[in-house]
């Protein structure tokens, strides 16, 4: 099944936020502002926002190439920019490669940016979500084909903003896992580290009965808060995570 439409998207977008699309190279985010601060100007300043945070990403992988196709941690230089230092240490943690973490880390960087000129701000990049709220939200999750698929949603509230909301998944979407569960989300208020553990656990899963086991591992890195995971007919949920019936209202 091809997902390649993004249509997912529509689970974490906000009637009370203005959502735009950029486009940077590989990097696609959907992002969410305030309407009152959304302008023309600054769809521009976020491209080129994108564009500075992936340049010293780039420069990078030039000089080191090995840092593009580890599947385990991988040691840096020790002059490596921050956002590969961060991305490196995410996957130490979750024992996965440093590319695994890209996409939370550059939704981390590039929302954190946002969140200068705009109080609330989401920024999605490939089901890796940075948060932040002044009021209670709603991100609905896609599993696939899964029973369960657009279901549920998690309740974010502002206290636990700013937050990662990272999915990974064996059957949707273009990126690597060596697993086969619907849905994997994980929550962190590290965006890298979200993302890192999302891939680890989802590599855990080929079957219902990997579950648990994918919950102990996510359970004892520090820094998760919360982990959701949808394989088949079954959800399994472990730490600060609420979830509600996808048409409740809040």
């Amino acid at each position: 099944m091809d997902f390649t439409d993004r249509f997912y998207r529509q689970d974490h977008r906000q009637v009370d936020l203005v959502h735009f699309q950029v486009v940077v190279a590989e990097t696609d985010l959907d992002i969410g502002v305030r309407k009152e601060r959304f302008s023309s100007e600054l769809v521009a300043w976020v491209e080129e926002t994108i564009r500075a945070c992936r340049r010293p990403l780039e420069d990078y992988i030039q000089r080191d190439p090995g840092f593009l196709s580890a599947l385990t941690p991988y040691t840096v230089l020790p002059d490596a920019p921050l956002m590969v230092q961060t991305m490196a240490e995410a996957g130490r943690l979750a024992g996965v490669g440093p590319m695994a973490a890209v996409a939370g880390a550059v939704a981390e960087s590039v929302g954190k940016s946002i969140a200068k000129r705009s109080r609330d701000v989401i920024v999605e990049n490939g089901g890796d979500i940075f948060l932040r709220s002044s009021r209670i939200r709603k991100v609905g999750i896609f599993a696939g084909d899964s029973p369960l698929s657009n279901r549920v949603t998690i309740e974010i509230r502002p206290n636990e903003t700013p937050l990662g909301i990272c999915t990974s998944s064996g059957k949707v979407g273009p990126s690597l896992s060596f697993g086969r569960a619907d849905a994997v989300v994980v929550l962190s208020p590290a965006v890298a580290l979200a993302d890192a553990v999302a891939t680890a656990c989802g590599n855990f899963i080929q079957s219902t009965d990997d579950l648990a086991k994918a919950l102990e591992f996510a359970s004892g890195i520090r820094g998760v808060k919360g982990v959701l995971i949808i394989k088949d007919d079954r959800l399994a949920v472990w730490g600060s995570v609420k979830l509600l019936p996808m048409n409740i209202k809040v």
